[in-house]
């Protein structure tokens, strides 16, 4: 079901920085972060419905969601992990974007989205729940954020968990460089589930139990479900970036990292 922690404008190394799991069955078919051919869009990708969960390109555009937890879904919804998709081979703001979901978000099924332009300093979440209600369009502000599968900064227990856990860390190193590798480590492994009484008795306790840890990992009908993907995405004030992934590979985990740059970025830096 997927978790992400980032911080917004709130670091003099990092614009941007985000962790995150992606929660799935691990038999379905999956390709590692890379770029994808014919396009300027670097992310993993699905290989069944085709989408990604998390991407962006090398002009400085970015997009990540989870999967909003309910009882029931549909069936023939759209494919969720097409909606990053359409903001990176786009070029509306993230605003706009946003604003051009309205007639389209109820083909989905409950999703959250953050979609960011770097460039431009801008940061919009999206999400098409509550059910039957206009869709959720707010500007992100500086800080630190933690997205699960409920509303952005909901205090689920692994959200909370993840968010205290960061903030130590963070204070190890100040305004100093972070060791993307080891945070990694040290934030996403965690396989601590939550109290009952932390739930959200949204549905079956046992699942909801099951997805209380930061790090997922259970055995289903359907095969092993949880966590087969833990990355970083760093982007520094230089515009140099680096996708980190530890990622699932028949059963084996391995990790790799792309380093690029965004143009410009520095010359913009210091404008409001």
């Amino acid at each position: 079901m997927c978790i992400a922690l980032f911080l917004w404008q709130a670091h003099p190394l990092y614009p941007f920085l985000l962790f995150n799991n992606r929660d799935e069955y691990h038999n379905r078919p999956t390709k590692e972060v890379s770029w994808w051919e014919g396009s300027d869009i670097l992310g993993g990708r699905d290989e069944i419905a085709g989408g990604t969960w998390m991407g962006c390109s090398r002009e400085g555009r970015i997009a990540f969601l989870t999967n909003v937890l309910e009882l029931h879904t549909l069936p023939e919804a759209k494919s969720r992990g097409d909606l990053p998709l359409l903001f990176l081979k786009s070029n509306k703001s993230p605003k706009e974007f946003a604003e051009s979901l309205k007639g389209e978000a109820h083909y989905y099924n409950g999703f959250n989205l953050i979609v960011i332009d770097i460039k431009s300093k801008s940061m919009v979440y999206i999400s098409n729940r509550p059910k039957g209600q206009p869709i959720t369009i707010e500007e992100v502000s500086p800080g630190l954020h933690v997205l699960s599968n409920a509303k952005l900064d909901t205090p689920w227990h692994k959200t909370q968990r993840l968010e205290q856990s960061f903030k130590e860390q963070l204070a190890k190193y100040g305004k100093g460089e972070i060791p993307v590798k080891e945070m990694i480590q040290k934030l996403m492994k965690d396989k601590v589930k939550a109290d009952q009484s932390g739930l959200p008795h949204i549905c079956s306790l046992d699942w909801e139990l099951s997805l209380s840890s930061i790090f997922v990992e259970v055995q289903t009908p359907l095969g092993l479900y949880g966590t087969r993907s833990s990355a970083a995405l760093v982007i520094r004030s230089s515009g140099e970036a680096s996708f980190f992934e530890e990622y699932l590979d028949d059963g084996i985990w391995k990790e790799h990292v792309v380093d690029f740059y965004i143009p410009k970025l520095k010359f913009i830096k210091g404008q409001t």
